[in-house]
């Protein structure tokens, strides 16, 4: 199956999809904070430095974001993605920092068609953002609205 052209049909349980990674600059983080989370540990590196992080870190904002966009540039839901009712169980585990590389790893918990409406359903994934040691610094259950085949 070519992964850009699948539907909820297509998807399996245990079904896996490991995106490429994406490493975080020092820039970037700061870049974010400045936009989004203003936080003396995403800011500042001598600030940061005197934190309980030691050091700057990524917001967990922009972490969530990351690992996003590098999972939806594997396609998988390019024909079939309606957007998402939600996250649930969603956990920063570790901090990220300037260098890490960042990859997502989804896998298909729940796949199940909507009753009242016969072109589309609902896929959760078991998503984790890892980095480059392979440790989980995010977890997260994610619920994707999902059109199916055309029946």
């Amino acid at each position: 199956m070519i992964m850009d052209q699948m539907f909820l049909d297509d998807f399996k349980i245990s079904d896996r999809f490991v995106s490429p990674g994406i490493t975080v600059t020092e820039s970037m983080i700061i870049d974010f904070a400045l936009a989004y989370d203003p936080q003396p540990f995403h800011l500042d590196v001598e600030a940061a430095a005197g934190t309980h992080f030691g050091g700057l870190i990524a917001s967990g904002i922009q972490t969530l974001a990351l690992g996003f966009r590098a999972f939806l540039q594997l396609g998988v839901f390019r024909a079939c993605g309606m957007g998402s009712p939600g996250l649930d169980e969603l956990r920063w585990l570790r901090p990220v920092r300037p260098g890490d590389t960042l990859h997502s790893d989804a896998e298909v918990v729940e796949v199940r068609p909507s009753r009242s409406k016969p072109d589309r359903g609902l896929l959760v994934l078991s998503f984790k953002i890892r980095n480059q040691r392979g440790e989980d610094v995010l977890t997260m259950r994610s619920m994707l609205l999902t059109r199916r085949r055309s029946q």
